[in-house]
């Protein structure tokens, strides 16, 4: 054994992801290395030798954390991964995988690269969100895309007060807000409306849902800026972070959101531009481009 470890982490209910994990542990317990899988996972994975383990903690002295699956089944990794050194590296076996590094065809150049430690590791901002009731913290959570403030009934509008760094900005009426990250720009944020933030630019997001406002532009603050959220209304809303961790919030309540300290690491086996992630992620016409010429 080489004394490394790696936890895999797999969308149990595509043949794909079962197929590709049962691989992936052949060949990385056949280079001496530690695999281990979450309990709940191991009977669909059934793959020999690997070490079934708990999935609190499940992360701590790996190495690597290697997903297979979709959007969903890498943020459920990152939350294995959260908090310990292990970097998250995932295979797409979904639809866009802004989150992944490699694509199915991939996977044997994955499992070579990850026995021969040849990647990098990037560090993500992710956020920190805390709601308080009447003064009282009631929540504690995080994200690594958003923190949506959304309302609970279809047929009603929410009433938000939005608020940058200790002051007020504006109150909307709207079917919520989102506060991203630059990693979420592609996602949640990106459906509202948002802005395109590049990885490498550090800044928090903020993305009204459909606001009947005349200021209700999305905004870009500083990496040090907090955002805060109060429901003015009636109505009872909802926090969902990352679409995973739920919260309901009643009117009155405050939902604060800062950079967290804890990022997350993403390991990256090819140096690929943001801009060519983008236009192979959304198929981007680029069609008719020549660059840029040099004069002899």
């Amino acid at each position: 054994m080489t004394g490394r470890s790696v936890l895999l982490v797999v969308h149990t209910r595509r043949d794909d992801a079962l197929a590709a994990a049962r691989l992936t542990a052949t060949r990385l317990l056949a280079a001496g290395l530690d695999v281990r899988v979450i309990e709940g996972e191991a009977a669909a994975i059934d793959a020999d030798d690997v070490r079934v383990v708990p999935a609190p903690g499940a992360a701590g002295g790996c190495d690597l954390v290697v997903v297979l699956g979709g959007d969903g089944t890498l943020l459920r990794g990152a939350e294995l991964a959260r908090g310990c050194d292990a970097a998250l590296l995932g295979v797409n076996l979904g639809h866009v995988g802004f989150l992944a590094e490699a694509e199915e065809d991939d996977l044997g150049t994955v499992v070579d690269r990850v026995v021969d430690q040849d990647y990098t590791v990037e560090e993500r901002l992710t956020l920190d969100v805390v709601v308080l009731r009447e003064g009282a913290e009631i929540a504690h959570t995080w994200a690594v895309n958003e923190a949506s403030v959304e309302k609970q009934a279809r047929e009603k509008m929410i009433e938000l007060v939005i608020e940058v760094d200790g002051r007020p900005l504006s109150r909307w009426g709207t079917d919520g807000v989102v506060c991203a990250t630059p990693t979420g720009s592609t996602a949640y944020a990106f459906s509202a409306g948002g802005p395109v933030v590049w990885p490498e630019v550090e800044a928090l997001l903020l993305v009204p849902i459909s606001a009947h406002a005349l200021f209700a532009r999305a905004l870009v603050v500083a990496p040090s800026s907090v955002l805060a959220v109060e429901l003015a209304g009636p109505v009872e809303g909802i926090l969902w972070c990352d679409g995973r961790r739920m919260v309901p919030l009643l009117p009155g309540d405050r939902v604060e959101v800062r950079r967290s300290s804890v990022p997350l690491r993403l390991a990256r086996l090819h140096p690929l531009p943001f801009t060519d992630r983008l236009v192979r992620k959304f198929d981007l016409p680029v069609e008719g481009w020549r660059g840029r010429r040099e004069r002899p």
